[in-house]
């Protein structure tokens, strides 16, 4: 941002862009500048963020392996719906050991007109696994994501045990709150169940 000449510090630029789609932060970048970025501007960022998850890792959430084990022992469908791209997502799940248990539904904004906080992704992600709207649930952390999920019509769920997590603006926006993943299945209405050993099938 700030060579671009926005002089945004970390904070902003998690306020303004958490949740979003790398086309929807481009277009509030422009919306601030006045002009459009330039015409590489979008690859150089794509491929240093995704050189620093590789260097750095992304760690799992502490305790996500084990709801996930209790969805599948309750037969449980589960999916990702993310505003990043695939291959940004095979790179974060693929470093915090889950890319196996999502790499067969997974959903990026990048196969809908519109990202959160429409509802189209949300939407079409429920469509693909054959739920009905009002029956789904969605796990988020980002205010955007949440005005995603609640516009769809669908109980969200806002974790708020990382780093930046805006407990007002999710909790406004229309999210329960919660800051542990080990309440998560009880909140779903599971009680949490022996974890069977994982096989990802063939």
């Amino acid at each position: 941002m700030r060579a671009l000449g926005l002089g945004w510090d970390q904070s902003e630029c998690t306020r303004r862009f958490l949740g979003r789609s790398t086309r929807s932060c481009i277009e509030i970048v422009e919306a601030e500048l006045g002009r459009p970025v330039p015409a590489n501007w979008a690859d150089d960022l794509h491929a240093a963020t995704l050189a620093a998850f590789r260097a750095q890792g992304v760690p799992a959430v502490p305790g996500i392996a084990a709801v996930l084990d209790t969805l599948e022992a309750a037969k449980v469908p589960y999916c990702v719906a993310s505003s990043g791209e695939i291959a940004k997502m095979r790179v974060t799940l693929g470093s915090a050991g889950l890319w196996p248990r999502f790499e067969r539904q997974l959903f990026s904004s990048t196969m809908v007109a519109r990202g959160k906080p429409a509802p189209d992704l949300f939407l079409h992600a429920a469509g693909a696994m054959g739920a009905a709207a009002g029956d789904c649930v969605v796990v988020e952390d980002a205010v955007a994501g949440v005005q995603a999920g609640v516009a769809a019509g669908m109980r969200v769920l806002a974790y708020v045990g990382g780093a930046y997590a805006d407990r007002a603006g999710l909790k406004q926006a229309g999210a329960e709150l919660f800051d542990d993943m080990a309440r998560l299945p009880r909140l779903l209405g599971l009680a949490a169940l022996p974890s069977p050993a994982y096989s990802p099938g063939p």
